[in-house]
């Protein structure tokens, strides 16, 4: 990795501690939109059409980056892109803000934040099987938000960073094995497994290596 990719790393990592999500118009939001109106067009109950939507939804601003970074230094615009594909701050304060409503037995207000954080139905649960349900989220979506975005960007800067929220957020849209998505969001499912695949195998290997400190 080169110095420039690293300070890249360091400042867009630096900016999403600072500045967080922002509360309107935030470009992933944007992509989900304009997703949900290709979904209407593309959607066919096969892996073929599916195949097609995730095809194009993740080109489409990939080889935007692409002629992008053709024209602008490479470094500045990988940590804008990470700074966007990065949530780290956001999910950080929604899980401590439901640790501290559970705390408090909040519950009503725990279950109506939980939809922030898991994809389970937050009624009927109790306090214990909300932090359950928020903890396992939080181990998934960091991967999600913070590591997977790092590891793209360090791998093929912003438009690594921008393949990479592409696909995850398109496999949170439509990787479901229901009946609407099982074959249409197939292809957005195993690209996301595919993306993330090194992402954990990094990520345990770096909490294995940490360990020893941690417990020092």
């Amino acid at each position: 990795m080169s110095a420039a990719t690293a300070l890249s790393l360091v400042a867009g990592m630096a900016l999403d501690e600072a500045l967080g999500d922002p509360a309107r118009w935030h470009p992933v939001a944007g992509f989900g939109q304009a997703a949900m109106g290709a979904e209407r067009a593309f959607y066919r109950p096969t892996r073929a059409a599916g195949i097609a939507y995730t095809a194009t939804c993740v080109a489409v601003p990939t080889v935007a980056a692409t002629l992008i970074a053709r024209r602008l230094p490479r470094a500045p615009l990988a940590c804008a892109a990470l700074v966007v594909a990065l949530g780290g701050r956001t999910l950080r304060r929604t899980a401590i803000r439901m640790a501290d409503l559970v705390a408090a037995d909040d519950l009503d207000g725990a279950r109506a934040l939980a939809s922030h954080l898991v994809s389970r139905r937050p009624e009927g649960l109790d306090g214990p099987q909300l932090a359950r349900a928020a903890l396992e989220s939080l181990a998934e979506n960091t991967a999600d938000a913070v590591a997977g975005p790092l590891f793209w960007t360090a791998v093929a800067g912003a438009p690594g960073a921008v393949a990479y929220r592409a696909v995850n957020t398109l496999d949170a849209m439509v990787g479901y094995r229901n009946e609407r998505y099982r074959e249409f969001g197939w292809a957005s499912a195993r690209l996301d497994d595919a993306l993330n695949w090194p992402v954990a195998r990094l990520t345990a290997a770096a909490t294995v290596a940490a360990a020893p400190l941690v417990g020092a």
